[in-house]
């Protein structure tokens, strides 16, 4: 008799989705027919410093043949973030100066920020971490100790926000260990986690997440990250409901950025096809001045004059707060 062969354990689907990503952009372009783009390729994507990354499914949200697709823009990897802009900082809010702990960020009363992986499903271009030494500062080194024990001793803090990297890249048991943790402090009233993954990629939104959702003590807000309305389609309205009706509050945060969004129309499409999946309009963020970012930058005068047309084309409650990140202010600062 031959024995059987011992069971493999399947990774979940959005684990293999992930391994599956685009990590070439000779292959990303391939895929859109957008060859001729080659030769633009940024060197930081070339040497390995900040690739490129894109789950396929978002890719395939893209306009074919489209070069100036506004889901292809904020992933493709172009020369125009090799050039060196007066102003634009490494550490473009001030992250390091607010680190309390490892991998803990105290910038604003009552919160704790807590780098929880430096993992993303995505490589945005615009992102304000991108030059983050995540491989120094995560929480999660030691099993959470370090951090839950700085949370525990300081009764003013009253809000823990998970925050990357993106959390959710993390498999839930590994969520599930910090939250159990994080459930024996009494001063402890909110739980708020920053996300892209049910956006780019939907399928993380499965039974096991949904599950230790429904476990935690706390109010829970979900923050997804959309700039465009594009990047909203049935599978992502499909996992937004599911995190709705696991109990959290579900709101979108934007940056503005050149060539993305930066119009009344693509504002206005954004908050409403947001809202109609579940998620209310919560920040519009002018551009962190982070190295590599600055051909996306909109100046603060036409953003001002973006945000006064979009106020008076929506309902109020469907109009994001214009602001910027300043380090050292105690809040975002308004722009209006």
């Amino acid at each position: 008799m031959i024995p059987a062969a011992p069971l493999q354990m399947q990774p979940p689907r959005w684990q293999q989705l992930w391994r599956e990503a685009v990590r070439d952009p000779c292959e990303l372009l391939s895929l859109l027919g957008l060859e001729a783009l080659a030769t633009r390729i940024s060197g930081t994507a070339a040497n390995g410093s900040f690739p490129l990354r894109v789950p396929r499914g978002f890719v395939a949200r893209m306009r074919h043949g489209d070069p100036n697709d506004p889901l292809l823009r904020q992933v493709l990897p172009l020369d125009d973030e090799d050039r060196i802009v007066p102003g634009f900082d490494l550490d473009a809010v001030g992250d390091a100066a607010a680190r309390t702990g490892h991998g803990v960020i105290q910038k604003y009363r009552g919160r704790a920020l807590l780098i929880a992986t430096g993992s993303c499903a995505v490589h945005c271009r615009y992102c304000f971490r991108r030059h983050f030494p995540y491989s120094e500062e995560t929480a999660a080194a030691g099993g959470w100790g370090e951090t839950v024990a700085l949370i525990a001793a300081d009764a003013s803090i009253d809000e823990v926000i998970l925050s990357g990297g993106d959390p959710l890249s993390l498999a839930t048991s590994k969520l599930a260990e910090l939250t159990a943790a994080l459930a024996a402090i009494p001063h402890l009233q909110r739980l708020r986690i920053h996300t892209r993954l049910p956006v780019v990629l939907p399928e993380r939104v499965d039974d096991g997440l949904i599950a230790w959702l429904r476990t935690l003590p706390w109010p829970v807000t979900v923050v997804i990250h959309a700039n465009h309305a594009n990047e909203f389609d049935d599978d992502v309205d499909a996992a937004l409901a599911r995190l709705r009706a696991a109990g959290t509050t579900l709101l979108n945060q934007a940056v503005l950025l050149r060539g993305v969004n930066d119009s009344v129309d693509a504002l206005v499409a954004l908050s409403e096809r947001g809202f109609a999946a579940g998620a209310l309009p919560y920040y519009l963020h002018q551009l962190d001045r982070v190295v590599g970012a600055a051909h996306f930058e909109v100046s603060d005068d036409d953003a001002r004059v973006l945000h006064t047309a979009l106020a008076a084309r929506l309902s109020g409650y469907l109009v994001p707060r214009l602001v910027r990140e300043v380090a050292g202010d105690p809040g975002k600062r308004p722009l209006l």
